[in-house]
């Protein structure tokens, strides 16, 4: 049985860069923070709540501070957060993805100019979420073809697209050209990170070819979810799993490609310690 890691497979360049921040920090200060979780795996967070970091999960749990180093996380936070952190005089680190700080910059400058926002992603994901907090206008997110379809642009009004890093980019293609064929005013931004379009694309590929998929990440992870879907989509045996512990897997002896992905949230040790588990054991 051969058994194959997707090239692209765990941290991308943005949430590297967020937790080596949050890890450089411990010792060096006496309270750190992060607001959010720094990124969306439970065994990095529980790894760095050991070392002493907090987590932030509001304004109101931010006011109580007077003291402290915050660490934005990587998904971002909306501009109010920043600035009330200045307010404040607290240290601020901010380990916010550049690719998603990049939209904030197009969503600031384009609501600035008049333009409408409309974002393609997930509702209440931590990165929409900081997306709309740059927004000067109130922003709309549109995730399925029937809210794309039902949407209604002011007369004269003019759009601006953009989409969560993490979003499918064929639906995202599918639901700006639903935009397009309204003949609005439409600027669009793909803003979809390379990385994700090149984990995805790996993914497809392989679970194409695989009699068993294996997607590794943690429970809260929207790219995770959607790197589930689109390989439970070529391939019926896929398993989604947060570290080995939670792997219950039987294999048939027809089985002969065993694939493996893994979010960009997922650490290099969870998905080594399945790979090896499945090259043993089966």
């Amino acid at each position: 049985m051969e058994v194959i890691l997707a090239k692209t497979s765990g941290f991308c360049f943005g949430v590297r860069r967020a937790v080596d921040t949050v890890y450089e920090q411990t010792g060096r200060k006496d309270k750190i923070y992060t607001y959010g979780p720094i990124i969306h795996n439970e065994e990095v967070v529980k790894d760095l709540e050991d070392k002493g970091v907090k987590v932030l999960n509001s304004m109101e749990e931010l006011e109580t501070l007077d003291e402290g180093t915050i660490i934005i996380r990587s998904h971002g936070v909306p501009k109010s957060i920043c600035e009330r952190i200045a307010a404040k005089g607290l240290e601020c680190i901010d380990a916010t993805c550049p690719f998603v700080k990049r939209i904030h910059k197009i969503v600031e400058k384009e609501s600035e100019n008049g333009r409408r926002i409309i974002i393609i992603g997930n509702d209440g994901h931590p990165e929409v979420e900081g997306i709309k907090g740059w927004s000067k206008t109130p922003a709309v997110v549109i995730e399925s073809q029937e809210e794309a379809t039902e949407f209604r642009a002011e007369t004269g009004e003019k759009l601006c697209i953009v989409s969560q890093t993490t979003f499918n980019y064929k639906k995202f293609k599918d639901l700006v050209e639903i935009f397009q064929k309204k003949g609005y005013d439409i600027i669009v931004a793909n803003t979809i990170c390379n990385a994700t379009e090149e984990r995805q694309k790996e993914a497809l590929e392989l679970a194409a070819r695989a009699d068993v998929m294996i997607v590794i990440g943690g429970t809260h992870s929207s790219n995770t979810r959607k790197l589930y879907e689109l390989c439970k989509s070529e391939c019926e045996n896929t398993y989604y799993i947060q570290t080995l512990e939670d792997l219950q897997l039987e294999l048939p002896n027809s089985v002969e490609l065993v694939g493996i992905t893994a979010g960009a949230s997922t650490p290099n040790k969870i998905i080594e310690e399945v790979q090896n588990y499945v090259r043993i054991n089966f």
